[in-house]
């Protein structure tokens, strides 16, 4: 890749990343009509799995040792296995999908304090105030949503969900930046596959009903957020500092509360306009900031 298309790509994956990830909460939502939680997620798992498994065979990457196999399990069940059983989990006891974006609007929050203390990244004074002006941001975008639902398991699935995804994102910095992006995905699906799998037997009914809305959802979510937006994600970490990286999802409420609005009519008022440009503000401060 030369250095122009080189430079294109770095301005455009950003942008993408989160357009992508923000489709996950709107998917999962439609995916879980059809069967519950862990089981749905097993299904998804066995696509990606055969997907990456498909891509490694072609590609023929170079395959990490047992520690970077270690790591790689443990960075799956962080990153895919416990965030998005949380996620789901929550989503299926009535947490409202626009309410579930506000996890990955405190992550950041989360990243940064660990950064600066576990990878010994420095998040600059400006920095912080970026972080937590998209924090106000990302409150405004919720501030009307209904927080009704199935409080005690709902609740609790979140916050494990953005806690795995804080500790995950900083573990994949720390030990898995140089294994292969196509090879580390396999071994992390598979780990995720494994976990989702045994909890779908130990807790749950395991029926699915084959709809064409549940199928459409689980091939969306597979194809193009656990392959897509992932792998995406995983070369933001390499390229960036983890702060960085993180203050991009504080622009995933904003584009779900978007995303709410046109698939289920869900009103956007000037408060939520506001916290969208804050949002998006902070981004720049954050990223732009010198270190």
């Amino acid at each position: 890749m030369n250095r122009n298309a080189e430079n294109v790509a770095a301005r455009a994956a950003p942008v993408i990343f989160v357009v992508l990830w923000s489709t996950g909460f709107v998917g999962t939502k439609y995916a879980l009509s059809g069967a519950e939680p862990l089981t749905y997620l097993a299904i998804r798992m066995v696509l990606v799995v055969t997907l990456m498994a498909i891509i490694a065979a072609i590609a023929r990457p170079r395959w990490p040792d047992l520690a970077g196999l270690g790591h790689s399990v443990v960075a799956g069940i962080l990153v895919h296995g416990i965030y998005l059983a949380g996620t789901a989990i929550a989503i299926a006891h009535s947490i409202p999908a626009g309410l579930s974006a506000l996890i990955p609007g405190l992550q950041p929050i989360l990243t940064s304090t660990l950064a600066n203390r576990w990878l010994g990244e420095r998040v600059t004074p400006l920095q912080w105030a970026g972080l937590l002006l998209g924090l106000g941001g990302a409150l405004m975008i919720l501030h009307n949503r209904s927080i009704s639902g199935d409080a005690g398991w709902g609740w609790l699935a979140s916050a494990c969900s953005l806690v795995s995804i804080t500790i995950g994102t900083l573990y994949q910095k720390r030990f898995c930046s140089g294994i292969d992006w196509r090879a580390g995905n396999v071994v992390q699906y598979l780990a995720a596959l494994a976990f989702f799998a045994a909890g779908a037997w130990l807790f749950e009914t395991r029926e699915v009903r084959w709809t064409s809305e549940f199928v459409l959802a689980v091939i969306w979510l597979a194809v193009v957020l656990s392959i897509g937006s992932i792998g995406l994600l995983y070369w933001l970490i390499r390229r960036s500092a983890t702060t960085s990286v993180a203050s991009l999802f504080y622009l995933v409420p904003a584009v779900t509360a978007v995303m709410a609005y046109v698939l289920f009519g869900e009103q956007l008022d000037a408060i939520a306009i506001a916290g969208m440009v804050t949002c998006a503000a902070a981004v720049v401060l954050v990223i732009r900031a010198p270190a």
